[in-house]
């Protein structure tokens, strides 16, 4: 079935779409999810969210690509389940490591201005993937956007372990470059 069709199943709420969804993203957002939780359970009620979330969203919503729009779900639930569950302590695992190599490049956002701030910083980091060579860009989004470890990504690429992290370093003080560049301060 067609993404198209998919989405007008939800527009015609037939709950056929649910179950279509299931099938053909079902295991994309599963990796999704369980790179940030590494628990199955977890893993399991954030699909079961991000199938109802669809369902509630779409209409009054009609997605460009619905991969991106069930991954970008998937992946906002499983990080407010990861920061409920680790509230209290910071533990050496692989998403906290993953988001303090970024630190140094992205602020919180907490007022207005501080969102008008991180719209404008989202635009300038796409700006920046855009320009990087693909398998440049595929490794760093495999690594923060689905918090994919070092050897996943080595495996996955035929790279040395050592060239992973040296390229993510690079590309993050690339990054860093672009975003003064912009004047964006962090």
């Amino acid at each position: 079935m067609k993404e198209t069709e998919l989405i007008d199943l939800y527009f015609e709420r037939n709950e056929q779409a649910i179950v279509v969804t299931q099938e053909k993203y079902g295991n994309y957002c599963h990796s999704i999810a369980f790179n940030i939780l590494y628990d199955k359970g977890d893993t399991e009620e954030c699909l079961n969210d991000t199938w109802l979330r669809a369902w509630n969203s779409i209409p009054p919503q009609r997605p460009n690509k619905l991969q991106l729009f069930l991954g970008k779900i998937t992946r906002n639930l499983a990080l407010d389940r990861y920061k409920a569950r680790h509230a209290a302590k910071r533990g050496g695992g692989c998403m906290e490591v993953a988001l303090d190599e970024l630190a140094e490049c992205l602020a919180a956002e907490d007022t207005v201005e501080d969102l008008t701030m991180a719209a404008e910083l989202e635009r300038s980091i796409h700006s920046f993937l855009e320009k990087l060579p693909a398998r440049e860009c595929n490794v760093f989004l495999r690594r923060y956007w689905y918090m994919e470890d070092y050897q996943t990504i080595a495996d996955k690429y035929h790279m040395k372990l050592n060239t992973v992290k040296t390229l993510l370093f690079r590309t993050r003080c690339k990054l860093n470059e672009h975003l003064e560049q912009e004047g964006i301060v962090i």
